[in-house]
């Protein structure tokens, strides 16, 4: 199995193939690109990031033909794709964060800073760092097998998902009222927390992914 992690000019790249590696069920290539040519052969395509939405685009912009090329591999072709964090973000019609970002528009929503409030109304700190619990029903998506709700995962974020369909949402998490956790439609699939530093639960996740046969 091939897979490709592409290189926006952030994200935690070498985690990330790290942890790939080691979820791996089978006999794995991990390869970090800026080439939009190599997603031709990959088995699979990972698109980490971190930051801010309109910097990620940017970077992701600056990749000659890179844009172009994920369309041709995951949209018309097919191929499982997961996105990290800003990663999962760009794939929303818009991010808010800076100014107004298009972004590839995969699913539909935007991404917008979030207002958490505690039960007595007073504003929870930003962003929300750390570990926080996992809600969804058992059983849904094939990304989310031999994972309970409950189980945690490390999340690292000022702005969310908001204004998509629910049939995309496949995993909360509570930050002050119910937060988008993982997305997903047909073969793309995306989380908000950092999978690469979310311990076991990360790598269940990971290994799923590498698994799945959408």
């Amino acid at each position: 199995m091939r897979v490709s992690v592409i290189d926006p000019g952030s994200g935690n790249l070498a985690s990330v193939c790290r942890a790939l590696e080691h979820a791996a069920p089978g006999p794995i290539t991990v390869e970090i690109t800026r080439e939009p040519e190599t997603l031709i052969h990959a088995d699979r395509i990972v698109l980490p990031g971190q930051g801010a939405f309109a910097a990620c685009r940017a970077g992701l912009d600056a990749l000659e033909g890179m844009v172009g090329a994920l369309y041709e591999q995951v949209r018309v072709h097919q191929k499982p794709f997961l996105g990290i964090c800003v990663g999962l973000q760009l794939l929303a019609e818009r991010g808010l964060e800076h100014g107004t970002t298009p972004g590839l528009a995969w699913l539909p929503g935007e991404v917008a800073e979030m207002d958490p409030r505690a039960p007595d109304g007073s504003p929870l700190p930003l962003p929300q760092m750390g570990w926080n619990a996992l809600d969804f029903t058992p059983g849904s998506h094939p990304l989310l097998e031999g994972l309970l709700p409950g189980d945690h995962a490390y999340f690292v974020h000022s702005y969310a998902w908001r204004g998509g369909e629910a049939r995309d949402v496949l995993a909360t998490t509570d930050y002050g009222g119910p937060v988008p956790a993982i997305l997903g439609r047909g073969n793309v699939v995306g989380t908000q927390f950092h999978v690469e530093k979310s311990a076991a639960v990360g790598l269940r996740l990971l290994a799923n992914f590498l698994r799945w046969t959408p």
